[in-house]
């Protein structure tokens, strides 16, 4: 794949909830609750990506002093995220990050039928390799994908991976609403009717 060979892009410092418990010595399940029982932990500070949340790493480095009971922040966790994401920057405002994506973005914007496509690509290393691991899922950075796109296509069999312009313009603004855009609710709270 044409990414393979180029040198590492700058992107953002960022956590999903695994490595967000892990910043605080407690499980990922008690990041769920911050959110749902404690209300101590919302999404602003986070973006939506196929359907789960990914905060700044800058908020979440200080989060664990504005809890009622102060958490102390893990440093060497700290360390090795950030050696994980080099080369890594800080942000501030999730408006500031630049588009980000992963496997549910990736189905629409390339109009595939479902995400087995997908991840077929991604195994046999035609598709270029994520930029992220996050708590277990893949993300990347738009533009390098969008880059790549000619040569993915180029070498297609059965599977044409047309760009959908109406998709990429709204990844690149913000504006999209499409597969993964919305955290899809699991468990009891699935079950439950929408207020």
């Amino acid at each position: 794949m044409a990414g393979d060979d180029r040198p590492e892009v700058r992107k953002p410092y960022l956590v999903g909830g695994a490595e967000f418990a892990a910043l605080y010595d407690v499980k990922r399940l008690q990041v769920s609750q911050w959110i749902s029982r404690d209300h101590t932990l919302d999404y602003q500070y986070a973006k939506i990506i196929s359907g789960s949340p990914y905060w700044l790493l800058r908020f979440a480095t200080r989060f664990g002093e504005t809890t009622p009971r102060r958490r102390e922040l893990n440093g060497a966790e700290l360390s090795r995220i950030q050696r994980q994401q080099s080369p890594g920057y800080w942000v501030s405002e999730v408006a500031d990050l630049p588009p980000l994506v992963g496997q549910g973005e990736l189905v629409a914007l390339f109009r595939l039928s479902s995400g087995a496509l997908l991840r077929k690509a991604i195994k046999t290393g035609r598709f270029r390799p994520a930029d992220y691991t996050l708590s277990g899922s893949p993300i990347w950075l738009l533009e390098p994908v969008v880059e790549d796109a000619p040569v993915l296509q180029a070498g297609a069999r059965g599977v044409e991976w047309a760009i959908d312009e109406r998709v990429l313009v709204a990844l690149r603004d913000g504006s999209y609403d499409g597969p993964g855009s919305r955290i899809v609710p699991r468990g009891k709270a699935a079950r439950q009717p929408i207020e």
